[in-house]
């Protein structure tokens, strides 16, 4: 069975964005440390999963990098729309992304049936309710938690929905030179 990744960036207090979904507080003075890191959590990935309001931003920022032989970011920028992505929405009616598909039925049972196809490991990037779904239905099997050296006060929280006590194991926990730490739990 393949291993659903969660890799998410939070607030020191547990938020996800702000509370219109700002981003402005997220670390992006990335050292070689923490990219070296990204690169080899993502290596052994061939899926990606997106909630409804991801795409656009998402696969549009790393189309202009994949496209971009000169910028820094371009072999991750290939990697990342190059691989196969799944959309989880409702509202969206066609996928109009390469290398993009869309999942509408029950989140539980299609990615249930990702995890059971062949394949390698597959990571789950946001937003905040599509994640709080995975959360809720005990989905994801490795949380990649990129925890930022600031507190936000309130925002977007993505464990708002479960109903009941998730155990979690911690695996790995690396600080970066940026002043993010990376805590790794499994179910």
């Amino acid at each position: 069975m393949r291993k659903l990744k969660l890799q998410m960036q939070l607030s020191l207090d547990g938020f996800v964005a702000g509370t219109n979904g700002e981003m402005d507080w997220m670390a992006w003075n990335w050292g070689d440390d923490i990219k070296k890191y990204v690169n080899d959590l993502t290596e052994p990935v061939d899926t990606i999963l997106l909630g409804g309001h991801m795409p656009e931003g998402f696969i549009g920022y790393w189309k202009t990098v994949a496209d971009n032989p000169e910028d820094p970011q371009y072999a991750f920028g290939r990697k990342m729309y190059d691989t196969h992505k799944v959309v989880f929405t409702k509202t969206i009616e066609k996928s109009t992304w390469e290398n993009t598909v869309l999942a509408k039925g029950d989140i539980t049972d299609e990615v249930n049936q990702l995890k059971n196809q062949e394949g390698n490991d597959i990571i789950a990037y946001g937003g905040a309710n599509f994640v709080s779904s995975l959360v809720k239905h005990n989905l994801i099997d490795e949380y990649q938690l990129f925890i930022n050296p600031v507190i936000i006060g309130n925002g977007m929280a993505i464990f708002k929905d479960v109903a009941q006590k998730l155990n979690l194991k911690l695996v790995k926990a690396s600080p970066f030179s940026c002043g993010i730490v990376a805590l790794v739990y499994e179910k």
